[in-house]
């Protein structure tokens, strides 16, 4: 049973191991859709939610954007005006411009056309670095290094859940639109040179399925967000 309050649709259980393993077993027995499970430690928090998709795998990829605009919203409700989130294409969550945590996602398919069984998204916030000293890691930070130590991790998990299931319904309903409209606007590095999937390029900007579009030398190539998927375990 969960201590936390979620949404209806949602059913959350506190777990002692790593969430998205968790995640990922529960859904290959056949766990419902909605499932939340977290973890919530002294200096990270960790949750995931398992998806039973009902469009192929290249549309159904959309919930790792969903879930990042989510947990931007749920932290920006939650922490001082003054506290930026914004998020990397490849999943990252950057808060004041440090990398803070991530998004990950795997499926029971790696096929774009099929309807996979089952999805998962997984979170992870630093909270606390126990390791970080001045002048190390300067791209990353821990949450309450940047002004959000009087936010509860417990909270904010009950957030995350509630503005992700938000958006759900803005997708299932309007289409990508509103979720384009939306991530854009948070969209780390944009115009930008970045690394990502082992490719380095200018980030100009993403297509109507939120792929990315890089300018590499005089082209530009299309990285959908199924190169985002994670391997099986």
């Amino acid at each position: 049973m969960s201590d936390l309050s979620f949404p209806p649709l949602m059913q959350g259980e506190a777990v002692s191991s790593d969430p998205f393993a968790a995640a990922c077993a529960r859904a290959a027995e056949g766990c419902d859709a909605g499932l939340v499970l977290y973890r919530i430690g002294a200096d990270a928090l960790a949750a995931a939610l398992v998806f039973a998709p009902e469009v192929p795998l290249a549309d159904a990829v959309a919930m790792l954007p969903v879930c990042g605009i989510g947990f931007q919203n749920a932290l920006g409700a939650l922490a001082p005006p003054e506290v930026a989130v914004h998020l990397d294409w490849d999943g990252g969550i950057r808060v004041n411009g440090g990398l803070c945590g991530r998004l990950r996602m795997v499926a029971s398919s790696d096929e774009p056309e099929a309807v996979p069984d089952w999805l998962i998204v997984g979170l992870e916030v630093t909270l606390i670095d126990p390791s970080e000293r001045p002048g190390d890691a300067r791209d990353r930070t821990a949450l309450y290094a940047e002004g959000c130590g009087e936010v509860s991790p417990e909270l904010l998990v009950e957030a995350w859940a509630r503005h992700t299931l938000v958006w759900i319904g803005r997708w299932e309903d309007d289409g990508m639109k509103p979720v384009h409209d939306e991530w854009s606007g948070l969209a780390y590095r944009m115009g930008e040179p970045v690394q990502v999937c082992g490719r380095d390029g200018t980030f100009v900007g993403v297509d109507e399925r939120l792929g990315m579009l890089m300018r590499e030398n005089d082209e530009t190539i299309l990285l959908p967000l199924t190169d985002l998927l994670e391997e099986r375990g």
